[in-house]
């Protein structure tokens, strides 16, 4: 092994991020992050940071800053989504890398919250990553009017202090 292979991985902004890159970290299946069934559709994200490994990327967190209303009081959050590991290099803490990474910058954009959709399997994932369980239904904008998200929903702190604040839960566009 020389000495660039062992060198830690570090987690870098890209510069794009094109369905050929997503391709190469969970390859070509119809449905890279099994949520087809859910019949949503979902923004592109505008911020994009990734882990290479001997120049692979195999690691993506992407970033998008959308509105919300949360009991009637209109405010943006930053987005998270597009989260993906490559398998064979799953369990060596790249999500957390490319997470914390994507956090850092996202502390830099303004809104106070941190929001993502995920499977439910995925929730002890993100919990471990410092994400929270909002255990109440929240509606997200589809082309036929507003749907209650199937998914799971997590918030995460993006300022000290912040909490999530009281009342229901609209996103006023599309799923990140």
């Amino acid at each position: 092994m020389d000495h660039l292979s062992s060198a830690p991985p570090t987690a870098v902004r890209l510069t794009r991020y094109t369905k050929s890159e997503q391709a190469e970290i969970l390859g070509e299946g119809a449905d890279p992050f099994g949520v087809a069934d859910a019949g949503l559709t979902w923004l592109p994200k505008e911020e994009h940071f990734g882990v290479r490994l001997e120049g692979r990327l195999v690691a993506h967190t992407g970033l998008l800053r959308v509105p919300v209303s949360v009991g009637g009081a209109e405010a943006e959050v930053v987005g998270v989504g597009g989260v993906a590991v490559a398998a064979d290099v799953r369990g060596r803490g790249l999500a957390r890398l490319v997470m914390t990474a994507a956090l850092g910058h996202a502390r830099t954009m303004g809104p106070r919250h941190g929001l993502l959709f995920c499977r439910p399997p995925l929730v002890p994932l993100y919990r471990r990553l410092g994400w929270q369980v909002l255990e109440q239904d929240v509606r997200v904008e589809q082309r036929e009017g507003p749907v209650i998200m199937p998914l799971r929903t997590m918030w995460t702190p993006l300022r000290e202090g912040a909490q999530w604040p009281a009342g229901g839960v609209r996103l006023l566009s599309y799923p990140m």
